[in-house]
């Protein structure tokens, strides 16, 4: 539910609309305006009476969101959230910025050396998958924290940031303490139970689209890290499956006017 203010209100008034709404057990957003204030409401607002807060003599209007997805929605949040990663700005008006690196780390040298040739092409940020998740169990899985730990070298000779994909809880500690931007795969995207426990960490989180999910799906995802308090989300069009098998991935270009319009 989104409420705006007339122009002028007193702040004690917002402060006792705030309370009220609180102590119904909803949580309150507010967005200062020059001209005006909007209450971004978060929760089961089912019990509020639309009537009896348009009553208010200090309220302009009052907007039911359908949209299931709130702390995502660009309804509350007008502005474009910029993603800080190490440093590394992301989003908004800030100049593209271009991530590289292996699909799989290797070895030390390999990752330090492209790690070197990314930055030479003017790359930002280091990706490279220590944990793998493969089609069958019998292809290399990665090299586990020892994959980890050669991203870390090669962030020490180079300064970039490191990207890369957490596979499950036990190693939120590791990621934590050496990841610089958390990757959540495809095929985790809905795995709430990771997503709730991401929505925990202090590390942002890129994640990408699951291969046949909706839009509403993938920002759903975005909303169980944000709900469990994390709100720096980037969002990954990796491609999706259909039914052309000569591409890897079909990339779906037209969602990301969509994504920038329905998101911040």
């Amino acid at each position: 539910m989104i409420i705006s203010t007339k122009k002028g209100t007193p702040q004690e008034e917002l402060q006792k609309i705030i309370s009220g709404f609180e102590a119904q057990g909803l949580e309150v957003t507010l967005i200062r305006g020059t001209d005006y204030n909007v209450f971004g409401l978060v929760g089961d607002t089912t019990k509020i009476n639309d009537k009896v807060v348009a009553a208010n003599p200090w309220v302009e209007s009052v907007t039911r969101v359908s949209a299931p997805y709130k702390k995502a929605n660009r309804l509350f949040h007008a502005a474009d959230t910029i993603v800080d990663v190490a440093g590394v700005k992301v989003g908004g008006k800030e100049n593209v910025v271009v991530i590289g690196g292996p699909c799989s780390v290797e070895c030390e040298q390999q990752a330090v050396d492209i790690a070197k040739a990314v930055k030479a092409a003017g790359g930002k940020m280091l990706r490279g998958g220590a944990y793998k998740p493969r089609t069958s169990p019998y292809a290399f899985q990665g090299l586990g924290t020892e994959g980890i730990l050669d991203l870390v070298k090669a962030r020490e000779e180079t300064g970039l940031p490191i990207v890369s994909e957490l596979m499950s809880e036990d190693k939120i500690d590791e990621f934590e303490e050496y990841v610089d931007l958390v990757q959540i795969g495809a095929r985790n995207m809905q795995n709430f139970q990771l997503l709730k426990a991401v929505g925990k960490m202090h590390k942002p989180v890129l994640l990408k689209r699951g291969l046949a999910n909706t839009i509403e799906e993938w920002i759903m995802s975005a909303e169980y890290i944000m709900a469990g308090g994390n709100e720096n989300v980037i969002f990954c069009e990796r491609g999706i499956r259909t039914f052309e098998p000569y591409t890897r991935n079909t990339l779906d270009l037209s969602v990301i006017p969509i994504i920038k319009e329905k998101t911040h």
